[in-house]
């Protein structure tokens, strides 16, 4: 009886917590295509603008990579109307702060400030969009920030490859997710300036963007600024965006990278995986926290705390919109072979593929993904790219509200059936991370 009143009271909160956490929002289109969310919390006096367009590393010509991650930096350089090199000192100025992120799918330029500025951040983002500078000063300028962006991030940083995904060059054999995030410095230092302007003309565009403003605003005299600021903008035709299928993978596949800031090798077994919009790809971020969340998952337990024969057990979901990238890892001290590690890991694979997890597993993965939820939506600024990013690449901005609903309803017989769908021997590569000192 006491289990089942525990039960009931851990639904309960679970539904409370859902209710509470709700977030209400309006969406609606301009004239012009450029698709606006608005968030409306007047509970603190701050504000965030983001914009992101639908551009990531992915929509790159061959021989033409860099450019989608390149125009993160280069469109802080200034516009028609804010002086060369003083974005940062506007926002600075004004009690506001802003920065901007690129992934393979979409690049997102945000603001957080004042909600008495709210006005600057709609001008300053409408001027990124309609006045920018791309002349050669600016591209040579960013060019160096670029390489050394790349020599921090993945030359010089321990396990930057797999942080940063480099080695997602193994995993996909035709999709341009293969490609470096970054791009490759030699296709930058080779593209004109006509190059790079025609990026932009192709890509930023009112109808390819989303506009998201959440936090202490009005409704009404908001949406008068959006439509003073963004409606003007013309439209232009988008690109036609044609999907690559990358071919299932029926044979393992074993490859070695190496680093010279290592000294820890990593075993890592990597999947191709579902789009972030299916349902799917939500149960394998459940598997990934049975597997290896915290020092109680099964991972850790048993090769970190029980054999002792790693040192780290990880496993995690990077979701994007076409494909998702899975992986199975263990950081490891080198003198136990290879072959031994794979085997620890696979029988902890076969178990999610052939048993009922538990009851309690059940509810802990519950309880840890309804934290997250909760931490996610406590501050305008991570609302405001869900929202975004909920409405561009999963097609549902309401997508938000569903996620614990979502990860509430996946049964313990789904989650043994999604391992057995994805997490076959034969559709994985199996990549050992080695240092550099042990390259032949």
């Amino acid at each position: 009886m006491k289990k089942s009143i525990l039960t009931l009271a851990s639904a309960l909160l679970v539904a409370f917590s859902a209710s509470a956490q709700k977030v209400e929002f309006e969406e609606y289109d301009l004239s012009n295509g450029m698709h606006v969310i608005l968030h409306q919390d007047n509970s603190a006096p701050i504000v965030t603008v983001g914009v992101m367009y639908h551009v990531g590393s992915k929509d790159e010509e061959t021989g033409k990579t860099g450019m989608a991650h390149f125009y993160e930096h280069l469109l802080f350089t200034g516009t028609k109307n804010i002086e060369r090199a003083t974005w940062r000192e506007i926002q600075s100025n004004r009690g506001a702060s802003g920065n901007a992120n690129t992934n393979w799918d979409r690049t997102y330029y945000y603001q957080t400030l004042p909600s008495n500025e709210l006005k600057l951040a709609l001008w300053m983002e409408s001027e990124r969009l309609l006045h920018p500078i791309i002349d050669q000063k600016a591209i040579d300028t960013q060019n160096e920030v670029v390489k050394e962006e790349k020599r921090q991030r993945l030359d010089n940083a321990p396990y930057g490859k797999i942080i940063y995904g480099d080695i997602y060059k193994h995993i996909f054999d035709k999709h341009n997710y293969g490609r470096p995030l970054i791009g490759f410095i030699e296709d930058l230092d080779g593209a004109s300036l006509e190059e790079f302007q025609d990026f932009y003309k192709k890509w930023y565009m009112p109808n390819n963007a989303v506009l998201v403003i959440t936090g202490d605003f009005e409704k009404g005299d908001t949406k008068k600024l959006v439509e003073q600021y963004f409606a003007p903008i013309p439209s232009r035709t988008k690109p036609n965006v044609v999907k690559i299928t990358e071919p299932k993978r029926t044979t393992e596949k074993r490859v070695k990278e190496y680093d010279s800031n290592i000294q820890l090798p990593i075993i890592g077994l990597a999947y191709v995986t579902p789009s972030m919009k299916e349902r799917d790809a939500k149960v394998l971020d459940v598997i990934s926290t049975v597997l290896s969340n915290g020092k109680s998952s099964r991972l850790y337990k048993k090769m970190v705390d029980d054999k002792k024969n790693a040192l780290q057990a990880f496993s995690f979901a990077r979701a994007l919109e076409d494909y998702s990238v899975y992986l199975v890892a263990a950081m490891h001290t080198g003198k136990l072979p290879v072959n031994d590690l794979i085997k620890d890991m696979d029988e902890e694979i076969l178990k999610i593929q052939t048993e009922l997890i538990s009851d309690e597993d059940l509810q802990k993965v519950r309880n840890q993904f309804e934290n997250t939820f909760v931490s996610s939506n406590d501050n305008v600024e991570d609302i405001a790219a869900s929202l975004a990013t909920n409405y561009m690449l999963v097609g549902d901005t309401n997508r938000i509200n569903k996620e614990l609903e979502i990860i509430n309803s996946i049964t313990k017989e789904e989650i043994r059936e999604v391992a057995k769908k994805y997490l076959g021997k034969n559709s994985r590569v199996v990549i050992e991370y080695l240092p550099a000192s042990q390259k032949k």
